[in-house]
């Protein structure tokens, strides 16, 4: 919370009257030191090595007036203390614990004071068995207009604060704790996720966002481009395969990506996505199985580093443990058609079952839960005419691709495949998907120079967050989020 100036005196114990008792004056002692170290120990605790703050910034998330003394609520980011101002003959006067009184929530402030130990655990702070006794306390901001909401109503568990609020006064949300620790175990995440990338020799990219065509048929922003027209990327799908033919062999960016679907609650038209590509020797499981432990890398990273934040956000979106298979049995791999068999023993129609609606796949996602106790799992093997052009095909029975999709609580998070490398295979493929080969001349031409077999997929990164803390709507991860009624800010 603070940084600590060091003191090696112990808090004084006088006594009052000097004809007090040897061992009443022992006991005095004893009690002082008593409590000195109860405060040094669980200011230990909490990052605050010794008793004395020195000069330090926070801001009031609340304050309350008590007599001659004010207490107020000090937050850092994801941390809260009480502050205590009480007057003091020749220190602390009666005007400035009033002038403190009057001071505005959200205001930033600079303080020094003495960490101590309350008489009791103090209620609705993150560290409860501490609190400060300031000497000093200067103004240094203060908001100059009425906050739409408080920061506590806001990091309520209940729906005090709508989303669409939330959203139209951003700053002030990403204040509360709940949104901190969202953003610090976002960005860990895409720690991990650089780091593992790193670690099994993949190269980072940096794809063009300006494309000649789109690559996701039908979801693309059109753009102007000096006499022509563009599409903002809904991927770097076309760039990352072009660098597997240029012989990176393993790639992968994180970057923004644009598509133009339904707004709903696990949609944006701009979203972080985590696409990667990789050259494999035998069998397209080769990416499958390196998605797949990469995935659960990342998984492992933040159960292990960020249990603090994981519960602060429990506070307010209570869930139970994301839960994926960590044994010698591996993740749950469904062919299409075993997840379409669950389903239809559960009820529904065969014929509603050509492509998994996000319905089935949410009942899909529990039966699967039910009955395997994972979250995480993959789907493979889908029908081939569901996949998008350059998905290679099953040689076996070409009705199918070799193709996946990964899923965490029913919900999908990557969509991937071995990719089409033979580019007489790549312009039937084309053709047959009414894709125009001349508007993708230089993506075409890249496979007639000879490209090695390959696969690859693309992440949400929004999506993997929104479903790993089950919070209820995607925008929650995103910092500054856009939909059809909001470009700001």
């Amino acid at each position: 919370m603070a940084t600590i100036k060091p003191q090696n005196e112990f808090l004084n114990a006088q006594p009052e009257n000097q004809e007090l008792s040897k061992s009443a004056l022992k006991k005095a002692v004893k009690a002082a030191q008593k409590e000195q170290k109860a405060a040094e120990k669980a200011a230990k605790q909490h990052g605050l090595s010794q008793q004395k703050v020195e000069e330090d910034v926070a801001r009031i998330q609340s304050l309350q007036k008590q007599g001659n003394m004010v207490f107020l609520i000090l937050r850092q980011r994801t941390e809260t203390v009480q502050g205590v101002l009480a007057v003091t003959p020749e220190k602390i006067s009666r005007k400035m614990v009033r002038w403190a009184a009057n001071l505005n929530n959200e205001s930033i402030v600079l303080v020094e004071g003495v960490v101590r130990k309350p008489p009791n655990p103090v209620k609705n702070t993150s560290i409860p068995d501490i609190e400060v006794h300031l000497s000093t306390i200067y103004l240094i901001a203060a908001p100059q207009s009425y906050l739409p909401f408080t920061t506590e109503d806001a990091n309520s568990p209940d729906t005090r604060v709508l989303l669409n609020t939330r959203l139209s006064n951003r700053v002030v949300d990403l204040r509360t704790q709940t949104n901190q620790a969202i953003f610090k175990i976002n960005s860990g995440m895409g720690h991990l996720f650089h780091e593992y990338r790193r670690g099994n020799g993949f190269l980072e990219i940096h794809s063009p966002k300006l494309q000649s065509a789109p690559t996701e048929w039908g979801t693309a922003f059109k753009v102007n481009y000096f006499s022509e027209k563009a599409f903002l990327a809904q991927s770097p799908q076309l760039a990352k395969q072009m660098a597997i033919a240029a012989d990176f062999e393993r790639v992968y960016e994180i970057g923004s990506a644009f598509r133009s679907e339904a707004i709903s609650y696990r949609h944006m038209p701009e979203f972080t996505g985590l696409d990667l590509e990789m050259a494999f020797e035998e069998h397209y499981h080769e990416v499958l199985e390196m998605i797949d432990d990469m995935l659960k890398h990342v998984f492992s990273g933040l159960r292990e580093k960020y249990r603090t934040e994981i519960e602060i956000i429990r506070k307010q979106f209570p869930t139970e443990d994301f839960k994926w298979r960590e044994g010698p049995e591996g993740t749950l791999i469904l062919p299409f058609k075993e997840a379409v068999k669950i389903l239809v023993e559960d009820g529904v129609p065969r014929e509603r079952l050509e492509c998994l609606s996000t319905e089935n796949e949410k009942r899909l996602g529990r039966l699967v839960k039910a009955k395997y106790d994972t979250d995480y799992y993959i789907i493979n093997k889908f029908p081939i005419m569901l996949r998008p052009f350059y998905t290679m095909p099953d040689l076996e029975n070409p009705t199918l691709s070799n193709s996946y999709d990964f899923f965490m609580r029913g919900e999908e998070i990557l969509s991937g495949s071995q990719r089409i490398h033979d580019p007489k295979l790549l312009l039937e493929a084309m053709l047959s998907n009414g894709v125009n080969p001349d508007s993708l001349k230089s993506y075409v031409d890249a496979f007639r120079m000879g490209c090695p077999p390959h696969g690859g997929g693309g992440i949400g990164t929004e999506r993997v967050l929104t479903l790993f803390l089950k919070l209820n709507n995607i925008r929650r991860t995103s910092l500054f989020p856009s939909d059809p009624w909001r470009l700001k800010p």
